[in-house]
């Protein structure tokens, strides 16, 4: 620390540049250039096409659109209390607050009072009973954003709430059984009796408990909506959100007008992880309310502790099992219950639950299992999506459970993973009925063990923590299968627009949002390949519910899968119809005509592309097309929780090394090699960008990220960038590894590439069981650490001295 501060900036600055060399040499540039001299436009590395905005400053977010003449400004009045009932209002001092124009209440919507993504349950403001503290109650309307968070924090004194016990924590809405849903069970069994009479009949047993905390979205880009009135009724909404779509059917309802009038447009996020799929909708309603009762255009933007105190976020999982196991660590029976706290309403805590379930197989071969879901309600607010939607809280538990099993029997946690895998042509069915077709984790672990030196390193670990008594190494590689679809049939569709003018320039809309992951850069690829034009003739437009209708959300790693697919479909049809044409011009078999680098090969001849766009012109040829796609293959009984709802598995490794302070539970993750399956990569410099943040995040949410609710209160205290810890550019590794592996997708996905948003985000399950490693170290590996997430500094150190008691007994 004692060096000059722009020293310190030069060594970062020359780090980093390290970092984009290293990066740079984890890709085949000569391949790709080859590839692209040949007129390849995907698998080839090319910036995000905003970058050169994103660093400008100049992409336009929400509130840096022009405000239009007369727009006024919405706070939402939130309630303090976490449980109760709501049995007066008194509004006249925020009614007479300076600037404020109006005040909104439940009783004051034209329409339906709920915004719920599934079960019609979650009211847009709070019409009697009060769920959480930091619930909107109403909203203000005044001439500034300032006048109107100043009145809307009158709340307190203007609302009149008789309060009622909260229940805020799963186990204690488990007990009550105090649900949202109704529970949710899946079984299988491979021999008599099923998994308790498996579990009874094995050699070894392990009974345990895990919890595992949520995860806030912290978006940089916070919530936020702004409402324009239309004539004759209409409504143009601007919503920073994942699904346009459901936010028009929404703020429809609440209008009570067809969704024919209302208009969603969303050009670009700034983040969303989820936060945005269903959540987006109170603020996009209430704005949209406000604009139609006042007929003038509103704004709604939260500030960074209401979008907290307001907006759920990763669901918190608790869970009980049991396991039996033979003395190779091979699981022969599981049972399992699985207790989310949902919040205070269902949201998409259904489907979270569901693939949190058909998630818990992870890569292993369960012959008996039996799992039970459920979806605790609290007095806390209502948890939805996050990236990977339940399945890295599915995942988790069975791979405690093998890192448990492989500490009780003295073995190596990676041997007794090895021994559950999925096999090949045999016990290769999930407990869902769905059969593993596509299974690479053999040969990926084995080259991550072999590129990791993740054998010698053990050994060199060892022989470090013998000599060190305060401070303790741990390594852990940890594998990941994950299901690419939504859960749920009819979401996997998805519909595009191209447009080629005459000058030869592209334009492309599709159902899918840009959040900064890429979207729109690997669509605008697939096009281009598809015409065989120049990535730079293509431009993407703002998602807009006026252009395609009916989409799904931009989640669950579907994006480039359907998007893409619908946009080449369109595509396609139009090169046909321009191959067509060049064929009747010089003669030839349609079929035989070739288009790239801008250039249309014809019957031996050869023509600009642009030439023969303007000739299809003059001979009418229509020169746009609608696309349209739907994953095939698909079905799904959630009576039964039977059937395939994955169109394909995406897989991954994960090896990483920490040092853990016994006396502080500080820790530090050292070194991390990933190596992780994309199929054949769209973009595999997006795709490396994209695996390496979701390591970081995920990382984030096992070890900093902790919430914490008042005990009595349910007031989140965890609100504020300085009470909660997402990580830094500093808590990445010193060495980091990341490379794709090789091969292609065994389905017909989007030029055989495979999902690369959601996946990865289990890759730092490492982490965690690497922290672990350390902790059973400063024990002497006697005793099974009790180490729960998120793995802060003070559950390390309680852990450690848990297993030092151990010892010492």
């Amino acid at each position: 620390m004692n060096q000059p501060v722009d020293a310190r900036l030069l060594q970062r600055a020359e780090t980093f540049s390290d970092y984009l060399q290293n990066t740079a040499t984890r890709i085949d540039q000569s391949a790709e250039a080859r590839a692209e001299r040949a007129g390849a436009r995907v698998g080839v590395s090319r910036p995000h096409e905003s970058a050169h905005l994103h660093v400008a400053g100049e992409a336009a977010y929400i509130d840096d659109l022009p405000e239009l003449a007369g727009t006024l400004h919405c706070a939402l009045g939130l309630s303090p209390v976490a449980h109760g009932t709501l049995t007066g209002l008194s509004l006249d001092r925020v009614h007479a607050m300076p600037g404020v124009v109006d005040v909104i209440t439940a009783a004051d919507l034209p329409g339906a009072n709920d915004c719920g993504a599934i079960v019609p349950d979650d009211p847009i403001l709070c019409d009697g009973e009060v769920r959480y503290l930091g619930q909107p109650v109403f909203a203000v309307v005044a001439q500034t954003r300032d006048a109107a968070r100043r009145a809307a924090a009158l709340a307190r004194d203007a609302l009149t709430i008789s309060p009622l016990p909260p229940v805020l924590t799963p186990q204690q809405a488990h007990a009550l059984q105090q649900y949202v849903l109704p529970p949710m069970h899946l079984a299988r069994a491979t021999t008599e009796g099923g998994a308790q009479a498996a579990i009874a009949r094995a050699p070894h047993r392990l009974r345990g408990t895990l919890s595992v905390g949520g995860q806030e979205q912290f978006y940089l880009e916070g919530q936020i909506s702004y409402a324009t009135p239309k004539e004759d009724g209409g409504m143009h909404v601007h919503c920073s959100t994942q699904h346009p779509s459901e936010m028009q059917h929404l703020v429809a309802r609440a209008l009570n007008v067809p969704s024919n009038h209302v208009q969603v447009e969303c050009r670009r996020m700034g983040g969303g992880f989820g936060g945005k799929e269903s959540q987006s909708a109170l603020f996009a309603c209430v704005a949209a309310v406000a604009a139609r009762r006042l007929r003038r255009p509103v704004k709604l933007r939260l500030d960074r502790d209401d979008d907290f105190l307001v907006t759920g976020r990763r669901h918190c999982f608790w869970y009980e099992y049991e396991v039996g196991y033979d003395a190779a660590g091979k699981v022969l029976g599981a049972e399992i219950t699985l207790v989310s706290r949902a919040g205070h309403s269902a949201d998409l805590s259904g489907p979270v639950m569901t693939r949190a379930m058909c998630h818990f197989d992870n890569a292993y071969w369960l012959p008996d299992v039996s799992m039970h879901g459920f979806s605790g309600k609290t007095n806390t607010q209502s948890n939805t999506a996050f990236r990977g939607f339940g399945g890295p809280q599915g995942a988790i538990a069975i791979e405690n459970i093998l890192d448990s099993v492989a500490r009780t029997l003295g073995k190596d946690p990676l041997d007794v993973r090895r021994a559950n895998f999925y096999g090949k042509a045999h016990n290769n069915v999930t407990p869902y009925g769905q059969t593993v077709t596509d299974n690479i984790i053999h040969e990926l672990s084995a080259q991550l063990e072999a590129s990791s030196g993740y054998r010698s390193r053990r050994a060199e670990i060892a022989a470090f923590n013998a000599a060190s008594p305060v401070l303790k190494r741990g390594i852990a590689l940890t594998p990941v299968k994950f299901g690419i679809s939504f859960n749920v049939k009819h979401l996997n569709q998805a519909g595009a627009l191209v447009h080629v003018y005459t000058d030869g320039s592209v334009l492309v809309n599709h159902g899918g949002t840009e959040m900064g992951q890429g979207l729109n850069t690997k669509v605008a690829q697939v096009v281009a390949h598809e015409l065989g034009v120049g990535f730079e003739r293509v431009r993407v437009t703002a998602t807009d519910t006026q252009k395609v209708a009916n989409t799904s959300a931009t989640a669950a790693s579907t994006g480039a899968d359907l998007n893409g697919k619908a946009a080449q479909d369109a595509a396609r049809q139009i090169r046909e119809r321009l191959a067509a044409c060049a064929a009747q011009l010089h003669g030839g078999e349609p079929a035989a005509v070739r288009f790239a680098n801008d250039l249309v090969q014809v019957n031996g001849r050869q023509m600009a592309f642009c030439a023969l766009v303007d000739h299809a012109y003059l001979e009418r040829v229509q020169l746009w097309s609608d696309g349209f796609y739907a994953t095939p293959g698909l079905s799904w009984d959630k009576d039964k929780m039977q059937g395939r709802p994955f169109f394909y598995f995406a897989y991954g490794a994960a090896a990483s090394e920490v040092v853990v302070d016994t006396l502080t539970g500080e820790w530090k993750l050292l070194r991390a090699d990933i190596l992780h399956d994309a199929g054949t990569s769209l973009n595999p410099a997006i795709d490396i960008g994209q695996i390496e943040g979701a390591f970081i995040q995920g990382m984030g949410w096992l070890t900093t990220e902790e919430l914490v609710w008042h005990p009595t209160s349910g007031k989140l205290t965890t609100h504020a960038p300085s009470t909660y810890k997402i990580p830094t550019a500093n808590d990445c590794p010193p060495v980091l590894h990341c490379e794709l592996f090789k091969g292609q997708n065994a389905e017909d996905s989007i030029h055989r590439s495979k999902a690369v948003g959601e996946p990865p985000l289990l890759l730092p399950f490492s982490v965690f069981f690497a922290i672990r490693d350390a902790v059973s170290a400063a024990g002497g590996h006697h005793s099974d650490p009790p180490l729960s997430a998120p793995a802060t500094s003070e559950s390390i150190l309680r852990a450690i001295t848990a297993v030092q008691a151990a010892q010492e007994a």
